[in-house]
């Protein structure tokens, strides 16, 4: 039963009672609150044939006076229908104060309090549910943003301390030999410095969404990334898409690079791309658990120990490549190949250009059981 219709009753009740009750406070005055006032006149008018006076006597009517038992009954039926009114429609919209009472408690140190409203589903159930889901929503939020400075803050103190320990020790006996070989252990972690803080400006740059798109041939753009691997083949059809050239290039080496860099020797990696499948990019590499993928599309979420402290990469490449994806109304799909390695689809959107997301672990990610 809807709020609409419960107040519609309430209001209608309330209405209908209050008439009734004026209804019979009007009968009960007219029967036992009025007093009549009479006054009888009489007068000489004639005399008979005798000599006797003709005396004529009427009635005259001064009434109706209300009594004061009246006035009170009155009085008492409007501060009754005033109290009843206020009374019923506090009641019914007393789920709105607790929605507002937990609004203005929440802050960024309480966000696991929810409303939990129950009562029938109306529309203020719907309403406390929805911010509940919103909830829940911020939290995570929240608490990914918490996690994602941490490992960053982690991930940038790694070559700092590299740095920082090369210099004490080469400066302490600065031969040539150690000089040289310190100077490119400094290099390397300047390297590996840079590459995170570029991948952290382009994962920003992502998250924001497109300010402009323009159309973009898909099918280009990804024979350009993968002419720079030379051991990757490439089948496509011409697509395209709309969006941002810069980062769709992106999107396409990191998922490229990543199957590179995560394969076995002398393992195949394919990408595919077509306007009805989209862009798909498989290898060969080690087996993968399927419920271990959404983890890698997490920032600096790595599959095994030893990933935790490469050099080649900075952990950010399939959040970044889940990123441009959300940005671009695709949807990111992965799967373990049979035999090892991993197999990531992201699917285009629509010709209207509606997203096909579905809910899953991480965001614009589904694990793909096919």
């Amino acid at each position: 039963m809807t709020l609409r219709f419960r107040l519609a009753a309430l209001y209608s009740v309330l209405f209908v009672a209050t008439s009734m009750a004026v209804l019979v406070a009007v009968n009960v005055l007219f029967a036992y609150g009025v007093v009549y006032q009479s006054t009888t006149k009489s007068a000489v008018v004639d005399f008979g044939p005798d000599g006797t006076p003709i005396i004529e006597r009427h009635a005259v009517t001064t009434g109706p006076v209300i009594s004061i038992i009246t006035l009170v009954v009155g009085v008492v039926l409007i501060g009754v229908s005033i109290w009843a009114g206020w009374w019923l429609s506090g009641r019914t919209l007393r789920p709105l104060g607790r929605i507002t009472a937990t609004a203005r408690r929440l802050s960024l140190t309480n966000l696991d309090e929810r409303i939990a409203l129950k009562g029938p589903k109306d529309e203020l159930k719907e309403l406390a549910d929805t911010f509940d889901a919103m909830l829940d929503r911020l939290e995570r939020a929240v608490t990914a943003q918490s996690r994602f400075v941490a490992n960053a803050s982690h991930e940038l103190r790694t070559p700092l301390a590299i740095q920082r320990a090369a210099i004490q020790i080469g400066l302490a006996d600065p031969t040539p030999e150690r000089i040289e070989r310190f100077r490119a252990e400094l290099l390397e972690a300047n390297r590996r410095t840079e590459r995170l803080i570029d991948g952290l400006l382009v994962l920003a740059r992502s998250d924001h969404g497109l300010d402009e798109v323009e159309a973009v041939r898909f099918d280009r753009v990804a024979a350009e990334v993968v002419a720079g691997f030379p051991r990757v083949t490439l089948r496509s059809r011409p697509t395209t898409v709309m969006g941002d050239p810069v980062l769709l290039t992106q999107l396409v080496t990191n998922l490229v690079e990543n199957g590179v860099r995560h394969n076995v020797p002398d393992g195949s990696v394919e990408v595919r791309l077509t306007p009805d499948d989209g862009l798909v990019v498989s290898n060969t590499g080690p087996e993968v658990p399927a419920d271990r993928i959404p983890e890698l599309f997490e920032p600096f979420r790595r599959m095994a120990p030893d990933r935790t402290r490469s050099a080649d990469g900075s952990g950010l490449g399939l959040s970044i490549v889940a990123s441009i994806a959300r940005a671009h109304a695709m949807t990111v799909m992965a799967r373990p190949n049979p035999g090892g390695g991993l197999m990531v689809r992201c699917r285009l959107p629509g010709p209207a250009g509606r997203s096909h997301f579905r809910e899953a672990v991480g965001a614009g990610l589904a694990v793909d059981d096919q």
